[in-house]
């Protein structure tokens, strides 16, 4: 997926802002921009993008095989360091040969390890230093026709797992029992799983639940909130299940998520502010009574990683762009009783959100 064009426009990015360039460590940015899929361990491996100079990669040597394999070569000057060179030397070195002043802006990936920035700047000290998120965000956070359709792919790979979730909630079984069949079916058409969240009656009022050992039991209420990575896009998407009947308050709380889920996806119209989604779900789960428990917020945006910019949140008065793809996600969570939401991903559109899930919302009742 990475391509010349989305290392010129980092340069261009960097010309609008002023920032002398771009410091790059393993993660999904460099993977955005190069295809190299490094390894983050204590040896440095760092993609220097200077506003006007072509960019270069600096990896250990033992890693340039994989580097040259991944396509990245293509696209900038691969630079290798020996065990016993200093590569924040290197680093410098780089830098000035690109004509980087020693007094300019450097933006550094916002998850680049403390240990490389302290020595980058203790080697630079007379540059000033900003979160490489200003560059990155605006290259990622608007998604290109090709990217769309990537996505819509995961989106639709995870439905196919949600479609088989239902015949393996027996009671008897363990939530990591279920876990781990569901691991297998995402794999089937995911290159990897990213999380798998199989929440069971109380557990279910906990957002991030880690699966675990708990037993399923004729009654429980399930949460189903899994994910995967499918050619360096993400899948995300959160279903709920019953096993047997359950109460009519809890029916009438899915109801009520249900529309509020609704209410956020049209609300997700380009123009409109990240913080609207957010206000249009909130609204009627707060309405209904159940706004305390309701104690995230609405939404993630989703492409290279599972959670990216734009966040729809209070607050955020971010203005969504045609083409910024994110999850609605509303829950309602009673703790030590049960929890739901309700997630798809959607994409915005000047009509209102459009999803990339297209699975049912109602509720999934299996046999107990």
């Amino acid at each position: 997926m990475a391509d010349s064009a989305r290392l010129h426009r980092a340069r261009e990015v960097l010309g609008e802002l002023g920032f002398g360039a771009l410091l790059v460590g393993p993660g999904a940015d460099l993977r955005y921009l190069t295809g190299y899929n490094a390894l983050a361990m204590e040896r440095l491996t760092l993609l220097v993008v200077p506003q006007a100079d072509d960019a270069s990669l600096l990896v250990p040597e033992l890693e340039a095989p994989r580097a040259a394999s991944s396509g990245a070569t293509e696209l900038v000057e691969l630079r290798t360091w020996k065990e016993h060179e200093d590569p924040i030397a290197n680093v410098r070195d780089v830098l000035a040969g690109a004509g980087v002043e020693r007094e300019a802006t450097l933006a550094v990936q916002d998850q680049l390890w403390s240990s490389f920035l302290l020595r980058l700047q203790m080697a630079l000290p007379e540059a000033s230093w900003t979160e490489g998120g200003e560059v990155t965000t605006r290259l990622r956070i608007v998604k290109t026709e090709e990217e769309l359709e990537l996505l819509r792919a995961a989106a639709q790979a995870i439905d196919r797992v949600h479609a088989q979730v239902g015949a393996l909630l027996t009671p008897g079984r363990t939530e990591d029992e279920v876990g781990r069949d569901i691991a297998e079916l995402i794999l089937e058409d995911h290159d990897e799983v990213a999380f798998i969240i199989v929440a069971s009656g109380p557990n279910g009022a906990s957002p991030h639940h880690e699966t675990g050992g708990r037993t399923l039991a004729s009654g429980d209420t399930v949460v189903v909130d899994i994910g995967g990575v499918r050619q360096g896009y993400c899948s995300d998407s959160t279903r709920n299940y019953a096993i047997g009947p359950v109460s009519a308050e809890y029916l009438e709380a899915h109801e009520v998520l249900r529309r509020a889920q609704e209410a956020g996806v049209t609300a997700a119209r380009s123009g409109a502010a990240a913080e609207d989604v957010d206000r249009a779900c909130r609204d009627i789960i707060t309405e209904a009574g159940y706004g305390e428990r309701f104690v995230h917020r609405t939404g993630h945006g989703i492409g290279v990683e599972v959670h990216e910019q734009p966040y729809l949140v209070e607050g955020n008065e971010v203005t969504l762009e045609t083409g910024m793809t994110f999850s609605v996600e509303p829950g309602i969570y009673l703790p030590g009783r049960f929890g739901m939401r309700i997630e798809d991903i959607v994409t915005a559109t000047p009509q209102g959100g459009e999803r990339l899930n297209t699975r049912s919302h109602e509720l999934v009742e299996v046999s107990a």
